[in-house]
């Protein structure tokens, strides 16, 4: 039996895991759901000052004072950051990093530099505006037409808890640089769907700069669906996780 550590993405909290937490632990393992600072039910502790190195430590510290060992480190979308810094300072307490549709930059860059020019000025417009200058608002996630890639075979019901739980981030864990030393390397897997294994392959095979923050080429585990998957395909998430033990 192994134990995983779940780290959710933007605007998420330990709670978009619950469906698949609980399929693991009812096949024997431990599960820790984290919620990164001032997100879900920790959103009361958001403040400017929130940041890459704070989502770092909350991972960190959930692993050094819960003396968790062997562990199997996973981070969704944008928690995959947190979760490669963190993975890079106890490498020790951990057998694999999972990257559920996510990677890990290169180092010096950030979560925001992802995204093309034109949609960065739109993203700081309307952190400007609706987020007080320090937090981005959480997609409207109001109907799969409207973004049939990300939102793919999400139901109603999975949408409408995307809309009354997911909560602003704190900006700052968009604009902070990844920073790790790669002393000690891990062995990764990417757990790609919204791209298909080929095209993941492709991208490693043209050095594509996405790709350059893996210490090598990971273990690539196929999950088509949209970006949500413990939402859209529980099951086949959770047997994905199992899988790696």
């Amino acid at each position: 039996m192994a134990t995983y550590v779940l780290v959710p993405g933007f605007w998420l909290g330990g709670w978009v895991w619950e469906t698949v937490g609980a399929r693991l632990r009812a096949a024997g393992h431990e599960v820790h759901q984290v919620t990164l600072t001032g997100l879900g039910d920790r959103a009361h502790l958001a403040t400017p000052e929130v940041g890459m190195e704070t989502h770092t430590l909350d991972v960190v510290n959930t692993l050094r004072y819960g003396d968790l060992r062997e562990v199997i480190l996973v981070g969704h979308s944008g928690g995959g950051l947190p979760v490669a810094q963190a993975a890079d300072r106890v490498p020790e307490r951990l057998t694999r990093v999972v990257y559920l549709d996510s990677v890990p930059l290169p180092d010096g860059m950030r979560q925001f530099d992802a995204n093309p020019p034109e949609e960065r000025e739109a993203i700081e417009k309307r952190v400007a505006a609706e987020g007080e200058g320090w937090r981005l608002p959480p997609p409207p996630f109001a109907d799969v037409a409207e973004d049939p890639v990300n939102l793919a075979d999400l139901s109603a019901a999975d949408l409408a808890l995307l809309r009354e739980r997911s909560v602003p981030q704190p900006f700052a864990t968009a604009t902070d640089p990844l920073r790790r030393t790669h002393g000690t390397p891990v062995p990764e897997t990417l757990i790609a769907c919204v791209f298909t294994e080929e095209q993941v392959r492709r991208m490693f095979e043209a050095r594509h700069p996405m790709m350059a923050g893996f210490d090598g080429v990971p273990q690539v585990v196929p999950l088509p669906t949209g970006h949500y998957p413990m939402l859209s395909r529980p099951a086949d998430t959770a047997r994905a996780l199992a899988s790696l033990v």
